[in-house]
């Protein structure tokens, strides 16, 4: 007999899509001024000041003197709406696409291709989608709310770059993003493997004790009157959680970092005159700052990103896990209250 996991809302991809949804809005409450940064950074041209840690501070001290602590919040709309529909629809997707290949059942074994095949799918299809929302963002971040090119929020810059760029100002630096894919693609994938290797690693530790582990099954519940179903936390302690998140993170933005760059520079609208294309950003980045230049605001990104990397996917995990216990108990008192009308 197959065995299904079952689901809150009607299928298990829509659990994973709240699930996602619902760390990118934590996440991005913890960490947008860092974020702010990272874009400020990214498409600054001037010479850094002193180390990471000083240019950090400093930076949160300016905007703090000038704007105000909601300066540090600045753009937490778009930032909140990208975040949150970025990692939803990226669930979703991704989990259809598994869902279709093993047929449900979680003890299937997918390959580190498959991983990769699905996760880059699903982070295509996210990207096309949610590209606007980021263009809106980055200028946002990059323009003081008093000057004449700032956005009073998402819906007025979507509005204002639809009315003077037309659709393809909402799409710049779409091909880039697509390139970006790679970076979730890798991640998901070293992510993925990593909890086949935690599960492996505790089977061994149960086989040692002498007791049955099965990798997608910590305890299975067997409903009234027969039937099965899974009762799972299909993952390890939030630390090891934390763990594996920050590792393959780490791993996927130290190869892709520089496209980040690119996108962010033109994208920005204050320099467009000066990287009007993707070729033309990289030759003069290259020209003017070298390589290093490719990797401007990679340690505040760092700073910034395995803490909301961290953070996105413990509370992802819990949910998904709140949301399949909530429905095997729901499943429970259904099938308890059929027998009992039965008997």
């Amino acid at each position: 007999m197959s065995q299904q996991s079952p689901s809150f809302f009607p299928t298990p991809a829509i659990d994973h899509a709240f699930a996602g949804l619902g760390a990118g809005v934590v996440a991005v409450l913890c960490m947008h001024p860092l974020d702010l940064l990272k874009i400020k950074f990214q498409v600054a041209t001037d010479k850094p000041r002193g180390g990471l840690g000083k240019q950090i501070w400093l930076s949160l001290k300016d905007i703090k003197t000038q704007q105000g602590w909601r300066g540090l919040y600045r753009g937490v709309g778009p930032n909140i709406t990208g975040n949150a529909s970025s990692w939803g629809l990226y669930f979703l997707f991704y989990n259809m696409l598994k869902n279709r290949a093993t047929g449900g059942d979680p003890n299937y074994k997918l390959s580190s291709g498959s991983y990769l095949l699905y996760s880059a799918e699903a982070s295509a299809v996210t990207a096309v989608m949610t590209n606007p929302i980021w263009v809106v963002k980055v200028r946002m971040f990059t323009t003081r709310p008093d000057t004449p090119q700032s956005y009073r929020g998402l819906w007025d810059g979507l509005k204002t770059i639809h009315r003077t760029e037309g659709i393809r100002g909402l799409y710049r630096g779409t091909s880039l993003a697509l390139f970006g894919v790679s970076n979730g693609a890798m991640q998901f994938m070293a992510y993925e493997k990593m909890k086949e290797w935690g599960f492996e690693r505790k089977r061994k530790q149960f086989a040692k004790a002498g007791k049955q582990f099965k990798p997608a099954d910590d305890k299975l519940v067997r409903f009234p009157g027969g039937g099965l179903a899974l009762l799972t936390r299909t993952t390890q302690s939030n630390t090891s959680y934390t763990i594996m998140s920050g590792a393959s993170k780490l791993w996927a933005l130290s190869l892709t970092y520089p496209y980040q760059v690119v996108r962010s520079r033109i994208q920005n609208n204050a320099t467009a005159h000066l990287y009007p294309t993707i070729r033309a950003c990289i030759k003069r980045t290259f020209a003017e700052e070298g390589f290093r230049g490719f990797y401007r605001g990679l340690g505040t990104n760092l700073v910034r990103v395995l803490p909301g990397t961290c953070v996105t996917f413990v509370v992802y995990e819990n949910l998904a896990w709140l949301l399949r216990t909530t429905a095997v108990r729901g499943e429970q008192r259904k099938r308890a209250i059929e027998e009992s009308r039965m008997s």
